[in-house]
């Protein structure tokens, strides 16, 4: 199946087309079907719920192409803050920039909010919902991913993207700032999200 997924990271792009493709899907983004980037965009992502943000993102794309269309919205919550960032992962610090100066600043931010917490006060867990529209008009189908771990106290490893250096993944040991594409992608949230849109386009729902 050629599927368009609707984003525009760069970090999400690669960890969708590995586990896609690896399942024989095409994966189209964006720009590679012409949708230039709309201030209209900047709207989407308001809803106050994972799931909320993937559809808006998911009908609109659907929409402009005609594609069937993958839309992701995902974060970072931290169970001592409430559940924060949550939601506003990507938008937490207001910061604005190159994605990596985004980061900076989030990351900036988790660490001055957890500031001499202990253990217990730092877990936390990355959660990923995607949600799928078939075809323009069709109802939306939901799937979501969750993977538990710890902030660290310092950021480790270089790898990924957003708050992956500063999160310890419970099942692997080491923060996914420090794992491999392929360990990363068989804990993370977003791989088990994916890997269970892929069983529904194969028609294995659980």
């Amino acid at each position: 199946m050629k599927l368009l997924a609707a984003t525009r990271s760069a970090g999400k792009q690669a960890e969708i087309r590995r586990v896609m493709e690896a399942a024989g899907h095409e994966v189209v983004f964006p720009d590679d079907v012409g949708v230039d980037e709309e201030p209209a965009e900047a709207a989407l992502e308001t809803a106050d719920s994972f799931e909320g943000n993937a559809r808006r993102k998911a009908e609109y794309f659907a929409r402009k192409t005609g594609l069937p269309t993958v839309a992701d919205d995902s974060g970072l919550e931290v169970f001592a803050l409430g559940g924060d960032p949550g939601v506003r992962s990507k938008r937490w610090a207001a910061a604005s920039g190159s994605p990596g100066e985004v980061d900076a600043a989030n990351n900036a931010e988790l660490r001055r909010r957890l500031l001499g917490a202990d253990a217990p006060k730092r877990r936390a867990r990355y959660r990923c919902v995607l949600v799928l529209i078939r075809a323009p008009g069709a109802i939306p189908e939901a799937f979501q991913g969750i993977c538990n771990g710890t902030i660290a106290t310092e950021p480790r490893g270089t790898g990924g993207f957003g708050y992956d250096p500063w999160f310890i993944s419970d099942e692997l040991g080491k923060t996914f700032g420090e794992a491999t594409p392929a360990e990363k992608d068989g804990v993370s949230h977003r791989g088990r999200a994916l890997e269970a849109l892929v069983a529904a386009l194969a028609g294995r729902y659980p």
